[in-house]
C-alpha cells in the first residue's frame, strides 16, 4: 500500500442509455508538482475517449481505466496509484471479483496486462464527488461522436 504515491491516475466512464454512446475520461496528477499559488497536484494528463455508439456503462470504464494506463506508462511512470468510482471494476482489476461478462473480459485482460507493466500499482475505490475531473472528461468524450 502506499504512503504517498507521487502519481495518481483517476478514471472514469459513461454511457448515455447502457448501452449507448460511451465515453472515457483518465486524468493523471503528479503529486510532487504544486500548481503555482495552490497546494493541489498537477494535473500532467488528461484523456478524452470516444467509446462507441451502443457500450455498457462498465465497458466505458473500463475504456477509461485502460486509456490511463497507457499513458502512464508512455510517460515511463512505474509506480501508480489508480482511484475510480466503479466499485465493479475496482474489485474486478483488483481481484476480488471474478469478471462473468463476456463484454468485459477482453478489455479486463488488457487491463490486467498493462498493471502488470508497473513496478508498483494500487486500485482505490473512490466516490464519484471525489472523481469530478476524470467524470468530466468522460462525458466531454460524447461531442466526440462521430456522426451517422
Amino acid at each position: 500500500m502506499f504512503t504517498k504515491p507521487r502519481y495518481t491516475m483517476y478514471f472514469d466512464g459513461c454511457s448515455k442509455g447502457n448501452p449507448g454512446p460511451g465515453g472515457a475520461g483518465a486524468v493523471i496528477y503528479d503529486q510532487n508538482q504544486e500548481k503555482e499559488k495552490e497546494k493541489e497536484q498537477k494535473e500532467i494528463v488528461a484523456l478524452t475517449e470516444w467509446v462507441g455508439v451502443k457500450v455498457t456503462n462498465n465497458y466505458a470504464e473500463y475504456s477509461g481505466l485502460r486509456a490511463g494506463l497507457r499513458s502512464a506508462l508512455e510517460l515511463g511512470i512505474k509506480e501508480l496509484l489508480v482511484c475510480g468510482d466503479s466499485l465493479l471494476v475496482i474489485k474486478q482489476i483488483s481481484g476480488q471479483y471474478k469478471v462473468k461478462s463476456p463484454n468485459l473480459l477482453q478489455i479486463y485482460e488488457e487491463c490486467k496486462e498493462l498493471s502488470k507493466q508497473f513496478e508498483q500499482i494500487e486500485f482505490r475505490h473512490v466516490y464519484r464527488d471525489s472523481n469530478k475531473r476524470a467524470d468530466k472528461l468522460s462525458n466531454d468524450a460524447l461531442d466526440l461522436c462521430p456522426p451517422p
